[in-house]
């Protein structure tokens, strides 16, 4: 009977089973390696696409935000009145206590044919019913209020939301239209409060608290307007000048 010999060594099954091993690391990392150069190239693509979107909606966005500004703007300045750049045509200014800006901000400087005509500006009424009371006020150059408007609030609903002409239901003539043509120079900071504390300026009834802040912010930023006009209507763009 003939015996047929096994050469196989003894090592072999082993070193089988290493390449084996190694070739399916080598799969294992080729399929990572794929898998992760696909996401990546989905993450470029992601973000390539996302900043052509930002680009593409900057401008309008830009162009919406400064829109919305103007419109409000011309609520205390009407349009006609001002021929100049009012949004290229702003004074950085810094924190200014008089206005009750704890901030920085700005001053837009309304022209007609180079001659000055007013300063827009917001001044924050710190003590409303409701919190601060931010608002936008315009100053002619001759010191007289040409309008004023509240941005933002947070007085009682149907109470003291009557600072804001959309919410006043006296719609011929809202209370905050009380303040145009008047003057600091004229009547000082006692007539800059409501007739209760015995100014110049009426309140509503359940809501004087609110009247009084505002007058009061009121009167403070025409002063500050007209104290300083000369030196914010001649003070150059470059840089935060302080009037």
């Amino acid at each position: 009977m003939n015996h047929q010999s096994d050469n196989s060594s003894p090592e072999q099954p082993a070193a089988d089973d290493a390449l084996a091993a190694a070739t399916d690391a080598s799969d294992a990392y080729t399929v990572s390696a794929r898998a992760a150069a696909i996401l990546l190239v989905f993450a470029l693509l992601a973000t390539a696409m996302m900043a052509m979107v930002y680009r593409a909606t900057q401008a309008p966005i830009a162009a919406s935000t400064a829109q919305e500004r103007l419109r409000r703007i011309n609520e205390v300045l009407a349009p006609a009145e001002y021929d100049n750049d009012l949004l290229r045509d702003a004074l950085s200014i810094p924190p200014e206590p008089a206005l009750g800006l704890a901030s920085g901000s700005e001053v837009l400087r309304a022209r007609a044919r180079g001659q000055p005509v007013a300063l827009i500006f917001e001044a924050i009424a710190p003590d409303g019913y409701g919190g601060a009371i931010r608002l936008l006020v315009g100053v002619r150059a001759d010191g007289r209020l040409s309008g004023v408007r509240v941005l933002e609030h947070k007085e009682t609903p149907g109470l003291g939301d009557y600072i804001d002409p959309a919410r006043d239901r006296r719609r011929a003539r809202p209370w905050i239209e009380q303040f145009v043509g008047t003057s600091h120079a004229e009547l000082g900071d006692a007539g800059f409060r409501v007739r209760k504390d015995g100014g110049q300026f009426d309140a509503v009834t359940g809501a004087t608290v609110t009247a009084r802040a505002v007058t009061v912010a009121v009167g403070r930023a025409a002063a500050w307007a007209h104290a300083h006009r000369a030196e914010l209507f001649a003070a150059s763009l470059s840089g935060t000048e302080r009037p």
